[in-house]
């Protein structure tokens, strides 16, 4: 059986691709030298071997057809890439049509806006917008919610007007995590939020919201612990953030870290959340 094969599997739910350009990526900034350069399949690949992984979900990083389109190309060569989470034109009246080109290949599964950066509070509860996530359930397809923790309120009541479709929280939406001050608003809009069954959370992009100069697993373990109570292992998934992650750590600290909060579940919950749950949520084939 090939690696690539999904049978028993870990699944690397959240990671992004690109090919640097200081133009197409401005939100890449001097401060993020880190990451200011190409992180491309053969870079992931190697680390995903290491640390048994099977196969991973691509993200969009930019906002553009463009970067769609070169994903699922990437997915052609690819065949540990399992599915793309690409950008849409959501408010553009041409959705449909680029809807009926795409949502047919098994390996787009989904969409995503980068809503924490509207300055409207209220834009994910634009008209237009809905009506284009609206499209997105009519093909079976995930909506991808990448909020600020400020943005729960407004997003529960945009999950509540599509109850028939699946949504994914990106990076448990982003608290502020901070040792000696818990995020105490966040965890209760977590919970309210995760009390709709077609939500589900993926357990990533925390560490980049530490605002502390250092990090460790003691400062993490309360904000995985309110995710995994609020949303159980039947809706968590697991991912990366990678390549964002290399602003605060490496990809197998992370990793340890995940497992290291995993550890507190069975054995059968653990294979749920390490790539069950990917698998059945974005139709992974």
């Amino acid at each position: 059986m090939s690696r690539y094969t999904l049978g028993y599997v870990k699944i690397d739910a959240h990671q992004h691709f690109w090919r640097f350009d200081p133009k197409e990526y401005s939100w890449i900034t001097d401060s993020l030298s880190a990451i200011k350069r190409d992180f491309l399949p053969e870079h992931l690949e190697p680390l995903l071997e290491t640390n048994g992984i099977s196969g991973s979900v691509a993200v969009q990083a930019r906002q553009t057809l463009e970067e769609t389109r070169w994903l699922l190309e990437l997915t052609e060569a690819n065949p540990f890439i399992k599915g793309v989470v690409g950008w849409l034109p959501l408010q553009d009246p041409g959705l449909e049509e680029v809807l009926d080109q795409w949502a047919p290949n098994p390996r787009f599964v989904g969409a995503r806006h980068v809503v924490q950066d509207e300055t409207d509070p209220d834009f994910i509860l634009g008209k237009r917008f809905n009506e284009g996530v609206r499209q997105l359930g009519k093909r079976g397809l995930v909506y991808d919610i990448l909020i600020f923790e400020r943005q729960l309120p407004q997003t529960i009541a945009f999950v509540d007007r599509h109850p028939d479709m699946q949504f994914v929280l990106d990076h448990i939406a982003k608290p502020r995590i901070r040792r000696d001050a818990f995020d105490e608003e966040w965890a209760r809009n977590l919970a309210t939020l995760s009390q709709r069954p077609n939500v589900a959370c993926k357990l990533s992009g925390m560490v980049t919201e530490v605002i502390d100069a250092e990090w460790d697993d003691s400062l993490l373990e309360p904000y995985f612990q309110t995710a995994i109570d609020a949303f159980g292992p039947d809706r968590l998934l697991l991912g990366s953030d990678w390549p964002v992650c290399l602003l605060r750590t490496d990809y197998h600290r992370w990793q340890a870290t995940l497992e290291k909060a995993l550890s507190r579940l069975s054995v059968a919950e653990q294979a749920k959340v390490r790539g069950e749950n990917a698998k059945r949520l974005y139709k992974l084939v």
